[in-house]
């Protein structure tokens, strides 16, 4: 399986300048773009402490003393349905999972789909039903919404946008200010299904058997980690920008350096097969029901044992731990013991996959 940043010209879509002043496709990838679009425009625009967080949702206090983790998502899935998902569970899930990495149990989600005139009210139904499923599952309530339709051609059939809230009920804070030097760094399960299922279906890739989307709600492992009482220091799902991108932001936020054994990270054969087809490493391929979680190195073992009973994709592995520095560095050792840097991609390897 490829351990290496990707060199084909199937491995992204071409970086455009930096300070660019239009929008281009590689903005929306996740990486080095994406950041510096939100450096330059929205946090310059909406700058306030909780958005300096950089954190999956917002840490919040009530008047009254309460702690709620508050999180938005656009969904803009192409195709609709592909094995293992659709736009509707991803909409659910993602929003429900940025919660949960809060340390919150999540409660309530809004739901505004933009709809392309032409689009077919059975297909839609088969979406909100969709939903709906993925809701119960997670034990939260899709609570109000929104509806707009555009004119034929100009929405790409379906767009979706959730909101969610969430209760904290731990003293904790499980953000990225939290990481300190010696944590451990725990991958919930293998990577790469996500990204993989929505691109081989895109290419008629067939194999044996068909790579199915890893999305799930991951509220039962991070309860099941608040409620032990351990230590977590912080959580963050792997979503657009895969593990890479993750553990940069990571890195970057609490001004550390993350070092992870290449070796160890689960890549399942089929997924390893399908990246190296198509050029493509799997360190930076979205993922929606995998997280990494960092906590004291000695609360490792007992954090392990209860992912490995209440998480989808196990088993779990210790990939890593946080170093004191260089603030913000990832690095990666390779099967053969060589270490390189790990860093945003430049562009986008994989459009239009959550």
């Amino acid at each position: 399986m490829p351990n290496e940043t990707p060199t084909s010209a199937f491995s992204s879509c071409p970086a455009p300048l930096p300070h660019r002043t239009e929008i281009t496709i590689g903005h929306g990838g996740g990486g080095r773009l994406t950041q510096d679009l939100i450096d330059r425009v929205f946090r310059a625009a909406f700058a306030n402490a909780a958005l300096e967080a950089q954190h999956d949702g917002a840490l919040l206090r009530t008047p009254d003393g309460a702690r709620l983790a508050f999180t938005t998502d656009a969904h803009v899935v192409s195709p609709l349905f592909f094995p293992g998902g659709d736009i509707g569970k991803i909409a659910v899930n993602g929003t429900v999972n940025d919660l949960c990495m809060c340390g919150a149990r999540p409660l309530w989600l809004s739901a505004g789909f933009i709809i392309e005139e032409g689009f077919t009210i059975a297909i839609l139904e088969r979406v909100v039903a969709s939903m709906q499923a993925a809701a119960s599952a997670a034990g939260v309530s899709i609570v109000t919404g929104d509806t707009k339709v555009v004119e034929r051609g100009k929405g790409d059939g379906l767009y979706v946008t959730t909101a969610g809230v969430g209760v904290i009920e731990t003293a904790l804070t499980v953000a990225p200010a939290s990481i300190r030097p010696g944590d451990a760094v725990i991958l919930s399960g293998d990577i790469g299904r996500h990204g993989m299922a929505i691109m081989a279906t895109r290419a008629g890739l067939a194999f044996e058997s068909a790579i199915e989307s890893d999305c799930a709600p991951l509220v039962a492992p991070v309860q099941a980690l608040l409620q032990a009482g351990l230590e977590l220091h912080c959580l963050r799902d792997l979503t657009r920008g895969g593990l890479a991108t993750a553990l940069v932001e990571l890195a970057e936020s609490a001004k550390v350096a993350i070092a992870i054994d290449g070796a160890k990270v689960p890549v399942s054969e089929l997924v390893g097969g399908a990246c190296e087809i198509l050029g493509l490493d799997p360190l930076y391929v979205a993922n929606e029901g995998r997280f990494v979680c960092v906590l004291p190195e000695a609360e490792a073992a007992v954090a392990l044992d209860i992912i490995a009973r209440t998480a989808p994709g196990g088993p779990p592995v210790i990939i890593g731990a946080v170093k004191a520095g260089p603030a913000g560095q990832v690095t990666q050792r390779s099967i053969i013991g060589a270490e390189r840097l790990v860093d945003r991609l430049s562009g986008e390897q994989l459009p239009r996959i959550c």
